[in-house]
């Protein structure tokens, strides 16, 4: 790793775990030595926001919310502002995972949208980019990541220090696939060009990206040493403790 960017591992925990498991998962990684040289998040889902700010209130673990509405305010049943992830105590957003792009049709407008509602209220958005394995095997994966990259900066001035941007191959969430060590430099390191020339050089090189796809302890080490790869937002590994705590120690030893 280059540039001075410090590792991040977050954790997805999507539609899973309940109040007391939350709360004992917490409880784990207080109980753990502190993690120098990396950073870690937590994106419970919405319910479990409050507990999760509690049970980490005062330590080095930050909460986010895994996705948000791009209006301020309104009729939106079902929806949550920025406002009210801030208010719940988060930090951060995850903005335009593959799986509210598939299972709530969100295009590149929308996730435009809601990345700038993050930016708007202070919140620390990881975009979320990533082929499907229909357009990988017609060898269309980077005009995917140019098409979802370029309209997602049309709404938000980017920033290096607090934008993360995570690659996430469709084909590889959730299915125990995962990208090889090479073919996840490859595809970080066309980001990186391509944040070079639509931003600017200088942000290209300090903004952190992160691999999402069936990470897990064994893969990370192998992963993490690529030197466009910054950490990991991590699935289902990352609803067991001890599994995250390893994942954020490959990260630390980078």
């Amino acid at each position: 790793m280059s540039d001075g960017r410090r590792p991040l591992a977050a954790a997805n925990w999507k539609m899973h775990l309940l109040r007391g498991e939350a709360r004992a998962f917490c409880e784990q990684l207080r109980a753990a030595p502190p993690t120098v040289g990396a950073d870690a998040v937590i994106f419970p889902s919405h319910p479990l926001l409050g507990t999760v700010a509690e049970a980490l209130a005062g330590s080095e673990i930050e909460v986010g919310g895994q996705d948000l509405h791009p209006e301020d305010t309104g009729a939106h049943t079902g929806d949550v502002s920025g406002a009210q992830l801030v208010d719940a105590g988060c930090r951060w957003a995850i903005i335009g995972h593959s799986e509210r792009r598939r299972d709530h049709g969100e295009d590149d407008a929308l996730v435009s949208r809601k990345l700038a509602a993050a930016v708007r209220h202070g919140l620390r958005p990881i975009l979320c980019l990533g082929e499907t394995r229909d357009e990988r095997r017609a060898g269309e994966t980077f005009a995917v990541l140019e098409r979802q990259l370029s309209a997602a900066l049309t709404t938000a001035p980017v920033d290096g220090a607090s934008w993360v941007i995570a690659y996430e191959p469709v084909w590889a969430i959730g299915t125990g696939d995962v990208a090889t060590p090479e073919q996840a430099q490859e595809a970080h390191a066309f980001l990186r060009e391509r944040l070079a020339a639509l931003a600017s050089p200088a942000l290209a090189a300090s903004l952190r990206l992160l691999y999402g796809g069936s990470v897990k302890p064994d893969n990370a080490a192998e992963l993490i040493v690529q030197p466009d790869v910054d950490g990991f937002l991590v699935g289902g590994a990352s609803l067991d403790a001890g599994k995250f705590l390893a994942i954020i120690h490959a990260c630390a030893r980078r």
